[in-house]
């Protein structure tokens, strides 16, 4: 049963007409009194409230039910609806513990996706905190294929998206650079009912401001000079699936308006036209800025930042994971030996490179880690790395390869990753071959072989 809270009796009806058709019972109530003798009831599983009542714009007679209803029934899910003009009011009350806000004008669509989304997250159990599973019993309800890791700080957050995948909440997963935010975000893709639709990723932080709208809405031909034909843009590619928004802190204040316009009505405009699309996509966002703190500073809107913060995951570190570092660096190991060929390449880490390994911090975490061992496949030439290979490996880092830095390796092949280190020390030891092959661990004859398999010249 939903209860409905307006002093409109025309609403009232509208909303109880639109809620019936969608499946849903509901109870009305034209005041704050009367609205708080149904909290008794036990089939009452959500609110749908308005914020202003007997001619009052201000909103506080709303924030004061808010706060009422919260307080007799905290688990109770209230969704709020308030003008566009008042979006501070419906941060207000989503500070106060509200589950989410409308906007009027409103669409019909967006209500019942407001209400079935609530819903469903009670039904998931998002909300509370149950004791940590094990990672067996995580992949027994999910699917988390190729998503690494046992350790409970990062089974956890596994978990909650693993129980959110099911639901149309918005995401936002935070973390430090190379925690592994994409992953998790392609796993909670994977594990919702739209896991067979498109799975649309976009970097907002590699994107040009002025570039935006026509990036992310599409543009219609002739809408400026170089428009030259109609251009779907990435929330069209994304309708039906889920578009992941990753870098979102990195969104200045004039597109963050664009995008929550979006993310409000689901609705968008190609630029150059005037037809309004309808758009049906899943939203997760990615960031490794405190928000936060950003919309305290005015540098990220506070309306947006609840708008895709439904649900929060916070991706611990890799110095907060430490028990991975093993099944990590093996793994990553174990690829790059394949690629490369295991006759060359080591197969294995010893007892003594792992014990170093789980000491290291890696500040750039599953990334940086994966980077290492890459570079440390091509340095070693055993069987087994050791820990004077791994010491080796570093000692060129702090010498110098740290300010040359590879791409990131997961956009490289092993060939390239080789080439790359083969080039990194023939630059730093000015084209002297000896020592360029002493310092990866080669032999002149091995290093001459690898410099005419990838033809560099010296």
């Amino acid at each position: 049963m939903i209860l409905i809270v307006d002093d409109d009796r025309a609403v009232l009806h509208s909303l109880e007409l639109l809620l019936k058709q969608a499946g849903f019972g509901s109870v009305g109530a034209s005041d704050p009194k009367s609205a708080l003798a149904h909290l008794d009831r036990p089939d009452l599983e959500l609110v749908l409230q308005d914020m202003n009542f007997s001619r009052q714009t201000t909103g506080e007679e709303g924030l004061a039910l808010l706060s009422e209803i919260k307080a007799r029934r905290p688990g109770l899910p209230v969704i709020l609806i308030t003008a566009w003009g008042s979006i501070e009011l419906a941060v207000r009350g989503m500070k106060a513990g509200a589950a989410d806000f409308v906007t009027k004008p409103w669409q019909n669509e967006q209500i019942v996706r407001s209400v079935r989304t609530a819903l469903n997250l009670v039904a998931s159990g998002a909300r509370d905190t149950p004791p940590c599973p094990t990672r067996e019993e995580l992949d027994e309800r999910y699917d988390f294929g190729g998503v690494l890791g046992r350790d409970p700080a990062f089974v956890r957050v596994l978990d909650l998206a693993g129980r959110v995948a099911g639901t149309d909440a918005p995401v936002l997963i935070a973390g430090d650079s190379g925690t592994g935010k994409e992953v998790v975000a392609g796993a909670i893709h994977r594990n919702s009912p739209r896991r067979d639709l498109p799975f649309v990723k976009v970097n907002l932080g590699a994107i040009a401001s002025t570039l935006f709208e026509s990036e992310m809405f599409g543009h219609v031909r002739g809408a400026f000079t170089d428009a030259t034909r109609d251009r779907a843009g990435r929330f069209a590619a994304a309708d039906g699936g889920t578009i992941f928004l990753d870098e979102i802190g990195e969104l200045d204040l004039r597109n963050q308006v664009s995008l929550l316009r979006v993310l409000q009505d689901h609705t968008f405009e190609p630029v150059g036209s005037s037809v309004t699309r309808r758009l049906d996509v899943r939203v997760v966002s990615a960031t490794n800025r405190d928000l936060r703190r950003a919309a305290a500073e005015g540098s990220f809107r506070e309306d947006l930042l609840y708008r895709i913060n439904l649900i929060a995951l916070h991706l611990p570190s890799l110095a907060q994971r430490r028990q991975d570092i093993p099944l990590l660096a093996r793994h990553f190991l174990s690829r790059a030996a394949t690629l490369f060929g295991k006759r060359e390449f080591p197969s294995a880490i010893s007892p003594d490179a792992m014990e170093w390994l789980e000491a290291q911090d890696w500040p750039g975490n599953v990334r940086e880690l994966e980077q290492f061992l890459s570079r440390a496949v091509l340095v070693s030439a055993a069987p087994t790395l050791d820990r004077a290979v791994c010491e080796r490996v570093r000692a060129m880092d702090a010498a110098g390869a740290g300010r040359d830095p590879l791409p990131p390796v997961g956009s490289m092949t092993m060939d390239e990753v080789e080439k790359a280190m083969i080039e990194k020390a023939l630059r730093h030891h000015g084209g002297n071959v000896s020592r360029a092959a002493e310092s990866l661990g080669l032999s002149r004859a091995a290093l001459y072989r690898r410099l005419e398999k990838h033809r560099i010249a010296t």
